[in-house]
């Protein structure tokens, strides 16, 4: 199953890449960015594209990981290593990432919902609040 996922994303990265940005199939249209992370316990370079909404020159991003049990590890890198970059568009952008709490997670979930309402079934499956993450350019 990892090995599946790794190699579905390195095929999202390329295409995100070779297109400025854009991708097709089940993220056509998605706001997407490739989020750069080092892994909190292997030190690993990692990318990862996930889909995000803007929100006042940031960046918030939801570690559902599908409405998994376990939150995705790039959230636990993020938290080990908040200075990062991510790739949006044809441009890299250093960021601060941070995790939304109380009545602004709040908000930017329901926006979040607002948009893709897949995220709702995410947080029912999921058995754990998600965590919204905010990226900051630095």
């Amino acid at each position: 199953m990892a090995s599946d996922m790794a190699a579905f994303n390195a095929q999202i990265v390329e295409e995100f890449r070779a297109h400025e940005g854009r991708v097709g199939g089940m993220f056509e249209g998605a706001s997407l960015l490739l989020l750069h992370h080092t892994g909190a316990k292997s030190g690993t370079h990692r990318v990862n594209p996930l889909a995000y909404v803007p929100d006042d020159g940031r960046y918030v991003i939801v570690a559902s990981a599908g409405g998994a049990p376990e939150h995705p590890g790039w959230y636990r890198n993020l938290k080990a290593h908040p200075d990062t970059h991510v790739e949006v568009g044809r441009g890299m952008v250093d960021v601060v990432a941070s995790e939304a709490e109380g009545e602004e997670r709040d908000r930017l979930f329901a926006t979040i919902v607002a948009g893709s309402p897949q995220f709702a079934e995410y947080a029912r499956t999921a058995g754990r609040a998600i965590p919204v993450m905010i990226l900051t350019p630095a």
